[in-house]
């Protein structure tokens, strides 16, 4: 008897576990799809200008869905390839139609003969009357001659350089002891910003800013270097550039594109493995990068129809003896200058090149880091 009043509860206490597990299986899809909408639509409602594209591609990755995001900007870009041949477009005949300020000779073009402008210097910004920022355009290479690339030439002597985190990356931002958007006295005196480049994780490299290592820097690598004088400088870590009590700011990224003044070998052999995933596994798509000339003064080259290997080119051309890749595909590229009136004030930013981000990008939150340069 009492075997059997064992029995019994044992078999009810079954029963009301199956019964509990039925309903958490009823459950669990809504559940999954409950957790699965809260996370999806954080991404979505994150603070910043980031485009909803970007925002999904972005949450996919980080969810383990890489190949999914994969497969729909294969499908983008076979709309979108870029041609070969062909004249400029309206829009980028103007860019070249634009009236020229040289500052001492013409960046050579790669492509011949060269078109009429093609590579003149237009200052854009001037500091205590002297040319500041000077940008110009060229052609890519000989094949994608419909494209053109843009060319800004930054004036170290007259200019400082600030970098500023991302909320998302690198976060951090209280440790950092910056921004993550430019407001109030940030924008006194701003000449202009640019976007940094890989996220840290896939950037092979560590960074350091304001005291703090967010990730170890790595020797060989290629770095961004910012110094207390606010000046910029781009080598190798562990021989062209080191930890100092003068450097504010480290980013790197991947390896050296010059050093030198010689481009790195077999840019176009592994170009996936050693520069950057891009769409469609594609070499040519949209690129940014930044070098140092003799003088130190910055270039920063961005544009569409891009290898790695017409990008060090186009950096090489206009004077880089020391370079390396910033970030790639158009939703994180971006280039602007803030032009301002004859009594100071400031107009509306101008883009370099057509990319896809709004002008003002950096004057709302940014979750990515990005560099902004100022009058001294």
């Amino acid at each position: 008897m009492k075997w059997t009043k064992q029995r019994s509860s044992l078999i009810a206490q079954w029963v009301k576990k199956a019964s509990n597990l039925k309903r958490i299986a009823v459950g669990a899809p809504s559940l999954f799809l409950v957790v699965i909408l809260w996370s999806v639509s954080t991404a979505l409602l994150a603070p910043g200008t980031d485009p909803v594209s970007a925002r999904l591609a972005e949450w996919g990755r980080n969810h383990y869905l890489g190949s999914v995001i994969t497969s729909l900007e294969n499908v983008q870009y076979d709309v979108k390839k870029p041609k070969v041949g062909g004249a400029l477009d309206q829009s980028a005949a103007q860019l070249l139609a634009q009236d020229a300020l040289h500052i001492g000779k013409t960046i050579p073009s790669v492509v011949t003969p060269a078109l009429p402008g093609e590579g003149d210097l237009k200052t854009v910004y001037k500091v205590n009357g002297q040319p500041a920022i000077q940008v110009g355009f060229l052609r890519p290479d000989q094949q994608h001659t419909s494209y053109l690339a843009g060319i800004a030439i930054m004036q170290s002597s007259l200019l400082r350089f600030v970098q500023h985190p991302g909320f998302s990356e690198p976060g951090k931002l209280p440790k950092l002891g910056s921004t993550d958007f430019l407001q109030g006295s940030d924008l006194t005196g701003l000449a202009a910003t640019f976007n940094s480049a890989f996220k840290i994780k896939d950037s092979l490299g560590g960074y350091y800013q304001n005291g703090v290592l967010l990730k170890p820097l790595v020797d060989g690598k290629a770095s961004l270097v910012i110094y207390s004088d606010g000046h910029l400088d781009i080598g190798s870590w562990g021989s062209e550039v080191s930890m100092n009590s003068t450097v504010v700011s480290a980013r790197q990224n991947l390896s050296m594109l010059i050093d030198h003044g010689v481009i790195t070998p077999n840019l176009n052999e592994s170009v996936l493995q050693k520069w950057g995933w891009t769409v469609k596994n594609a070499h040519l798509v949209w690129r940014s990068g930044l070098g140092v000339d003799t003088n130190g003064n910055v270039i920063y080259v961005a544009g569409n129809a891009l290898s790695v290997q017409s990008l060090a080119d186009l950096l090489k051309t206009a004077g880089a003896v020391r370079a390396m890749e910033l970030d790639i595909n158009q939703q994180w590229i971006s280039y602007m200058w803030y032009p301002t009136t004859k009594s100071g004030v400031m107009k509306d930013p101008v883009k370099l090149v057509a990319f896809t981000r709004p002008a003002k990008r950096y004057f709302s939150q940014s979750s990515r880091d990005f560099f902004a340069v100022y009058a001294r």
